[in-house]
């Protein structure tokens, strides 16, 4: 009888990770459908430029590897994605697709731990795992 309990327990357990997966998978769809997401490792800088008598800040998507395509040059990227002075559309959508982004990868740490702990629940001598004992 304690078997039977301790199953059912496990399988109440196992439903309860798989519907939290399955929320946070729902709320990763929502944010990825809700507009553009900025690609992996970019961040908004800000810089400056010199004109005649004065000076301009501007704001452009830095990544570590060349994901923009180039307005002039077909078929090539840049690592940089002008996004224009503070408050501009440009500006504010990519402040935006870094915060989805950033969102993404917390929900992506979130379902993949449930999934552990998921794998924890059924111990099997056979599966690779992440456990060391």
């Amino acid at each position: 009888m304690a078997k039977n309990n301790s199953e059912l327990e496990i399988r109440q357990r196992a439903e309860g990770i798989k519907e939290a997966i399955d929320a946070l998978k729902r709320e990763k769809s929502e944010i990825e459908a809700s507009g553009w997401v900025a690609p992996a490792d970019c961040y908004i800088a800000r810089y400056q430029a010199k004109g005649q008598k004065y000076h301009y800040w501007y704001y452009q998507l830095k990544a570590s590897k060349a994901v923009f395509p180039k307005a002039n040059k077909k078929g090539e990227f840049s690592r940089f994605k002008h996004l224009g002075k503070a408050g501009s559309q440009a500006h504010i959508d990519g402040v935006n697709a870094v915060i989805r982004r950033t969102k993404i990868e917390a929900l992506n740490s979130a379902i993949e731990s449930l999934y552990e702990s998921w794998l924890d629940l059924y111990p099997d001598e056979k599966k690779a795992g992440h456990r060391v004992e």
